[in-house]
């Protein structure tokens, strides 16, 4: 198994800081200060390992063009997965996000 990629690091993390949670790409584009073209690849990869669940919600359905949201979830063996990338790098990533408690 490949090591994840830092920003993956930083996603996974961002994750672990509410991992009852449901969140949404943009707030995790905020949360990592990554860019929407590294999160959301990741979020489509992790999904496919069935690291997160994933559902859609209509946020507007009066436009004209249905607005929707995707809402993101860690599995359990997302969590597991999240733990183990995060363990070796809490240093760096503290750093990197200040703001995070770990």
């Amino acid at each position: 198994m490949r090591r994840p990629s830092i920003q993956t690091q930083q996603v996974y993390q961002a994750f672990l800081d509410a991992p009852t949670e449901e969140t949404y790409g943009f707030e995790l584009v905020k949360a990592t200060g990554l860019p929407s073209g590294s999160v959301y690849p990741i979020l489509r990869r992790m999904e496919a390992a069935n690291l997160v669940t994933a559902r859609e919600e209509v946020i507007d359905p009066n436009a004209p063009r249905p607005r929707f949201r995707v809402y993101y979830r860690l599995t359990g063996d997302g969590m597991r997965a999240a733990r183990a990338a995060t363990r070796e790098r809490t240093d760096v990533l503290q750093r990197l996000s200040p703001g995070w408690n770990i």
